[in-house]
């Protein structure tokens, strides 16, 4: 079950509490499980759709909220609104001391900024308007770091959620300098590569959406926690061996059905493009893929100290994807 919110005021005004009991599993008789997405729904968040509708499968109900700004589904956990979110939640763990502990990375960075001809260097973007998926986020700290390297800062900063939008709002003219996800990249490409093209961007494969929850809320439902993480590993291993599981599932479950048919299209290259690309980790993330976070986020401002004296535990709970792993193997 998919809602959808569209600003702070529908949020302070409350969110829905479910009253519905599991099916199933006396183990998770209990309320449905609240999933916070900080993103609109397209092609980018199917993937964690199919692993939902496979975890309810077992037993683990769900509601799946779409908030338009990730800062407002970070908000949601934090609150007890919500139970899991999607987002890049370090700099709030560390400024807030809230306890809340990323469980499996969903997607790396991986990011083109795209701007019009007439900003042919990134020194031409210097006090120039820029947008960003949302405050926080993984495109925000890309373009720190570019504008730190580059010793440039950059003008009025706007954040249009989603790839898909903000590729409409450079055709419309509205935005002019923006990043985006691979398929949008070359959909703007295909579209218009006579008004746009794409400037150099960072190597570093730091995370860009991350499956997060209070500690609280990992204590008192493991078993939820577990059944979810080994699906999400489940799928994320079948995506990489073979993208077209994704599309298959879409169609056997009729998911997105709500979406433009040209959104439906590229879901097939999405996920094949994303997978040659090193999007979806088949390991979950983990550890290593923290400390890769740690490196990146410090230099993108967003985290404080030295890398090296971040500690895993104090932003991951590892439990949940140590025991899919050893459920279905390392």
């Amino acid at each position: 079950m998919l809602r959808s919110l569209k600003g702070a005021s529908r949020l302070a005004a409350g969110l829905l509490v479910a009253t519905s009991l599991f099916g199933g599993s006396a183990a998770l008789a209990q309320q449905k499980v609240r999933v916070a997405l900080g993103d609109v729904v397209s092609e980018e968040t199917l993937a964690f759709q199919i692993a939902l509708e496979r975890a309810k499968e077992r037993g683990l109900d769900y509601e799946l909220t779409s908030f338009s700004e990730e800062e407002l589904a970070i908000q949601s956990i934090i609150s007890g609104q919500m139970d899991i979110g999607i987002g890049t939640p370090y700099a709030v763990i560390q400024r807030t001391k809230v306890p809340l502990r990323v469980i499996f990375q969903l997607s790396t960075l991986v990011f083109y900024p795209v701007v019009a001809n007439e900003y042919q260097t990134w020194k031409d973007l210097d006090g120039q308007p820029f947008t960003f998926h949302g405050r926080g986020s993984g495109t925000e700290a890309i373009g720190n770091i570019i504008a730190a390297r580059e010793g440039i800062t950059f003008g009025d900063r706007s954040y249009v959620p989603g790839s898909g939008n903000r590729v409409i709002a450079l055709m419309n003219g509205t935005i002019k300098a923006t990043i985006l996800d691979l398929s949008n990249k070359n959909i703007l490409m295909q579209q218009a590569g006579d008004r746009f093209h794409v400037l150099p961007t960072p190597e570093e494969r730091a995370s860009d959406e991350v499956v997060f929850a209070s500690q609280k809320w990992l204590d008192e439902n493991p078993e939820q926690a577990n059944i979810l993480v080994e699906e999400l590993l489940k799928l994320w291993r079948e995506m990489n061996e073979d993208p077209s599981v994704v599309e298959r599932e879409r169609e056997a479950r009729n998911l997105l059905a709500d979406q433009p048919k040209e959104v439906i299209e590229e879901v097939p290259a999405y996920y094949t493009e994303g997978v040659k690309e090193g999007l979806f980790d088949p390991n979950g993330g983990g550890a290593e893929a923290a400390r890769t976070d740690f490196d990146f986020y410090v230099q993108a401002g967003q985290l404080e100290g030295d890398p090296a004296s971040l500690k895993v535990e104090d932003f991951w709970d590892m439990r949940p994807l140590e025991n899919a792993r050893q459920k279905l193997g390392n």
